[in-house]
């Protein structure tokens, strides 16, 4: 069973990975939340003004508590920002405010990964479920059952793993082209100076940073437990 521990080190490790990526992200948003914007708009107003121009009359913007806890929820088609983003006068707030209208610009215009991410969700979830299940599982099947038994678990848990995976790796297509649109219209726009766009921009790469180790560290799981029961089939 020495061998099953692997797959807690992985978590372990892209868990630390996440959380230096995720520390780097604060850092940058407080930085950049330092520094006051010319033109004078709050992430409120900055959401306002780029769902008005995109057409986008029927998406609220509400405010939400919390850190980072800003999302647009397409089920009530709203844009959720945090207090500081929802009130804040800075380049964070605007980054964050712009990014979560693209994903409101993504469900008007039907962007296919947006839609393939929502109806995965659920699949996610009953994962998560069956995770807890099979890991426990995977110690009785293998005393119960022997060999037949615990490559059944395996199964199990690659099949959950894969699709926690599939998940990610569609969100990161999601999260890349919510911030292409952000800063396309940022700087089509041109209500920001170069060097406040620039901000922006290293703002919202920070953020998809952390998709992509989650994606990562997904993936790895799934090659990881494949091993095993490969390994145990020769």
């Amino acid at each position: 069973m020495a061998l099953y521990y692997g797959g807690a080190i992985i978590t372990a490790i892209f868990g630390f990975i996440g959380m230096l990526v995720g520390r780097r992200l604060r850092s940058k948003f407080k930085k950049y939340a330092q520094t006051p914007v010319a033109n004078g708009l709050s992430g409120k107003q900055v959401a306002e003004k780029m769902l008005h121009e995109n057409g986008l009359h029927d998406v609220r913007i509400l405010n939400v508590r919390g850190q980072l806890t800003d999302h647009y929820n397409p089920k009530n088609r709203t844009v959720n920002l945090s207090d500081d983003v929802y009130h804040g006068v800075h380049m964070s707030a605007a980054a964050v405010a712009a990014h979560e209208c693209g994903h409101a610009i993504q469900h008007a215009t039907s962007y296919s990964m947006l839609g393939l991410r929502s109806k995965l969700v659920p699949i996610v979830n009953v994962s998560s479920k069956i995770m807890n299940i099979a890991f426990i599982g995977l110690g009785i099947a293998s005393y119960a059952l022997g060999q037949y038994g615990t490559e059944l678990a395996l199964m199990v848990i690659i099949a959950c793993y894969s699709a926690f995976a599939l998940f990610a790796l569609v969100t990161l297509p999601v999260e890349f082209d919510a911030s292409k649109r952000a800063l396309a219209w940022i700087e089509d726009k041109r209500i920001y100076s170069n060097q406040e766009y620039d901000m922006a921009k290293d703002a919202l790469w920070w953020a998809a940073m952390t998709y992509m180790v989650s994606a990562l560290g997904s993936v790895v799981q799934v090659l990881y437990y494949l091993m095993i029961l490969m390994s145990r089939r020769r």
